[in-house]
């Protein structure tokens, strides 16, 4: 989501009324790159809503998860995050840091995928497949 109109479309192909908090939430998703916490999100929020509540934050990412707008993320650490890159790609995490970055990689995508296709798992369907690779980060 790079600019106001493209969240205002995809408030409103979700069918949500566009809030200027509903607004905040998804560009502030969308500038931190970090999978904040519920928590996170709310500290970096308030500073350009200073009356926003946390439990609007809570309620506003339920909404969002739901409509389909953003995923959690549960990490080792069993904190949960949020992610809005709705494409297809996978978490680099490391456990020492608590750090969660996007990994892109096409290739494992269809490797993954043509491994699934070949080997199905006895009643049951696979309707995405999202790795959590976990490591440790250069410094």
């Amino acid at each position: 989501m790079k600019n106001r109109q493209e969240i205002i479309n995809k408030l409103n192909a979700a069918g949500l009324k566009v809030t200027p908090q509903r607004m905040a939430v998804l560009q502030t998703l969308a500038k931190l790159k970090i999978h904040p916490t519920a928590d996170e999100l709310y500290h970096e929020v308030v500073k350009t809503i200073p009356a926003l509540s946390a439990t609007t934050i809570y309620n506003t990412l339920e909404i969002f998860v739901e409509k389909g707008l953003i995923k959690r993320v549960k990490t080792d650490a069993g904190r949960m995050r949020y992610d809005h890159i709705m494409e297809q790609h996978h978490h680099l995490y490391s456990v020492v840091s608590d750090q969660m970055e996007d990994y892109f990689n096409p290739e494992l995508d269809a490797l993954l995928q043509d491994y699934f296709d070949k080997n199905e798992i006895k009643g049951f369907r696979v309707n995405e497949i999202r790795l959590q690779i976990s490591g440790e980060f250069d410094k």
